[in-house]
């Protein structure tokens, strides 16, 4: 019983005192030192600064490609000042326009990116303030530009025009915008060509000191006729 005693060990280490020394206490490792909390929130900040700037620049690529996209086979770009008006306003707006025609918000520097250099470019004269801008893909602008004139009205938003527009390499101001929407339809101006060719000399005349576009497709409507009349004969 007394050699038992003798070699068993306690099973805990006993009470440190109070006023006993410590090494590693008194010691740090100099290669684990905290890090500031200044300085890991200073990191945090950078890395999230990074993340939005990358996620934005992205975003503005997006929009500069999108832009061009929509240049494509477009007829006529139009800006509109949509200062004060609410999303379900610009959502009506949409639902309210012809499936040839698109608005987009962008900012003005980002169209002004994917229109540098093009024919699009002389549109920079209204690129000030904020612009929704309307893409027309079709030749029919009149009927293209009467949507907004028509939710201009109901809304009372006179103070929301068209800001500017081309057509045909030309810039139009806002009050050159009556040109534009009181242009001859395609089926108008086929009807002026018909009469003129089956009327007096004089009205050929007239045809004929008519803009460039119109006599253009005014002969691309009586070529038509000739050839669906040959071959018709053919048959």
């Amino acid at each position: 019983m007394e050699a038992a005693a003798i070699f068993n060990f306690p099973t805990s280490k006993p009470p440190q005192s109070p006023n006993s020394l410590s090494l590693k206490s008194h010691f740090r490792n100099p290669f684990s030192l905290p890090i500031p909390h200044s300085t890991s929130h200073s990191i945090h900040h950078r890395r999230s600064s990074t993340i939005r700037s990358a996620i934005s620049r992205t975003k503005k690529e997006e929009t500069v490609e999108n832009v061009k996209n929509q240049l494509e086979n477009c007829y006529l770009l139009a800006g509109i000042r949509y200062k004060g008006l609410t999303v379900k306003q610009i959502q009506d707006l949409r639902k309210s326009l012809p499936e040839t025609s698109k608005l987009l918000v962008a900012k003005n520097t980002l169209v002004y990116k994917a229109i540098e250099g093009t024919k699009w470019e002389v549109l920079k004269p209204c690129m000030t303030g904020m612009n929704a801008w309307l893409f027309v893909h079709s030749e029919e602008i009149p009927a293209a530009l009467k949507p907004y004139r028509n939710f201009q009205k109901e809304k009372k938003l006179e103070d929301n025009d068209f800001s500017g527009a081309v057509f045909e390499g030309k810039y139009y101001a806002p009050e050159e915008f009556k040109t534009l929407e009181t242009m001859p339809t395609r089926d108008e101006v086929y009807a002026q060509l018909l009469g003129s060719l089956q009327g007096p000399a004089i009205q050929v005349v007239a045809t004929l000191q008519a803009p460039a576009r119109d006599l253009v497709l005014l002969l691309k409507a009586h070529c038509k006729n000739l050839e669906e009349g040959s071959a018709g004969g053919e048959q």
